[in-house]
């Protein structure tokens, strides 16, 4: 157990000297006030992980200081202290906010048990609130590119909202992490955020995981369980991969989604739920509902909202930001120094189609960050299959090949030079700025460059 803080407040010298001497061999640190203004002054000095608190006080009412504890700090356990406690003050107490009552005379015992307990509810709220905001954290969507900048501002409004949101985009494209920043910037951020990769979910198994089912239901239910519904209730429910559900599991999916209401499996009972639903796929809806596989009835329940995830490729330079800061996750998370990616890993990353998308950039670093930390990445140490194949040079030319047209130098120069320019402008979405950067000239001799060969920005 960690060194706590604790507060005794208590009109009776004698039981804070008594508290004090059992709580310090404890290894605590204790301070201890006698009236309600002298706690008040200690509290907003300090935050304290624990106060014992007396209900009856020379200048007022114990439990009138409850709130004034828990609105410095939410966390504090307040453990409550009387020689006349009676059923209606132990109640107030503790819909106040109170941790725990014990009656006098006290027992090193029973103070011990009690900050045991308080102890471990105090741990398990610090660490569900480091969850909570290291979840809060992994939302973020790294990116300044045009297409990222027009997929926030539409995560922004809709998350304001209740409406039902279905996203597509290839694998990898980090389609769940925009459910999560839809959920955690919405009024349902306090609620449960279930995920579901309905592919993974076997058709004869889809009502016993959708739904629950009460113990007996079937071979094997030794317990109830809830569904991921029931789970789900005041949230977000997130069905990625929907499009894969079965034709039977798409007609039941519909008709809860209708009704809001469901039953167990091995009950007649109806169970209600208040939930939001963001579907995913990584196939085009339209095109599996005019093929059959996919109900109409369903896709237009679902889709209110569609969003559509870019594939890396069309990132531009985010591609770069993204690599650098999954070099610094993975190099904290192992403990080492980031590698630094050279200029020419990175145009490598640039012209690569990244067909596995931000997944494939993600475990692409961690992978450097274990074999080159500290380092600088050259293009030798990245994966074959992302460094283009080097021309010949012209003295291994075979015989045979055909000759190239021979024209002048300049021209040449001109032809190259404008086929590049336009390249990176389809990489950075045409922003003349980030294409400047890349290219590594002023924007303004870009500008001149993209007029003299007319070029569309």
């Amino acid at each position: 157990m960690k060194q706590l803080s604790i507060l005794v407040v208590d009109d009776e010298e004698n039981i804070r000297n008594l508290l004090s001497e059992i709580l310090e061999d404890e290894g605590f640190i204790v301070e201890t006030a006698d009236s309600i203004e002298s706690a008040k002054n200690k509290i907003e000095k300090r935050d304290f992980d624990i106060v014992f608190l007396d209900v009856w006080l020379p200048d007022g009412d114990g439990t009138d200081l409850i709130p004034f504890i828990l609105e410095n700090n939410e966390l504090t356990k307040i453990i409550m202290i009387s020689g006349h406690a009676n059923i209606p003050i132990a109640v107030k107490a503790l819909k106040l906010g109170a941790f725990d009552f014990l009656e006098k005379p006290l027992s090193v015992d029973s103070i011990l048990a009690s900050i045991e307990k308080a102890y471990r509810e105090i741990k398990f709220q610090q660490e569900y609130l480091y969850l909570k905001e290291k979840e809060t954290k992994d939302i973020e969507i790294i990116g300044n590119s045009p297409k990222i900048k027009e997929l926030k501002k539409q995560i922004e409004k809709v998350a304001r909202t209740n409406a039902w949101v279905f996203i597509q985009g290839e694998n990898g494209t980090g389609k769940e992490l925009v459910a999560k920043s839809i959920h955690f910037k919405s009024e349902r951020r306090d609620k449960p955020f279930v995920d579901v990769n309905c592919a993974a979910v076997p058709d004869e198994l889809f009502e016993a995981e959708f739904f629950g089912y009460e113990k007996g239901a079937f071979t094997g239910a030794v317990t109830s369980k809830p569904g991921k519904f029931e789970i789900a209730d005041g949230g977000t429910i997130f069905l990625d991969e929907v499009t894969e559900l079965s034709p039977s599991a798409q007609a039941k999916l519909l008709r809860v989604l209708e009704e809001k209401e469901f039953t167990r499996l091995g009950s007649n009972k109806k169970i209600k739920v208040d939930i939001r639903v963001i579907s995913a796929t990584n196939k085009d809806l339209e095109k599996e509902v005019a093929e059959g596989r996919f109900r109409p009835d369903l896709a237009y329940r679902l889709a209110v909202v569609p969003i559509t995830v870019p594939p890396l490729r069309e990132r531009g330079n985010d591609i770069i930001l993204l690599a650098e800061h999954f070099l610094h996750i993975s190099a904290v998370e192992n403990k080492v120094k980031p590698p630094i990616l050279s200029e020419e890993v990175k145009q490598i990353f640039l012209k690569y189609s990244w067909p596995g998308n931000v997944r494939e950039l993600k475990n692409l670093m961690e992978r450097l960050t274990i074999f080159y930390s500290g380092k600088t990445i050259k293009p030798e140490e990245l994966p074959k299959n992302m460094i283009s194949v080097e021309p010949k040079h012209q003295g291994d030319i075979d015989k045979d090949c055909i000759p190239v047209e021979i024209v002048p130098l300049k021209e040449f120069r001109e032809e190259a030079e404008k086929k590049l320019i336009e390249k990176v402008l389809i990489q950075t979405n045409k922003n003349l700025k980030e294409a400047a950067k890349i290219l590594k000239v002023d924007l303004s001799s870009l500008y001149r460059k993209v007029k003299q060969y007319h070029i569309e920005v």
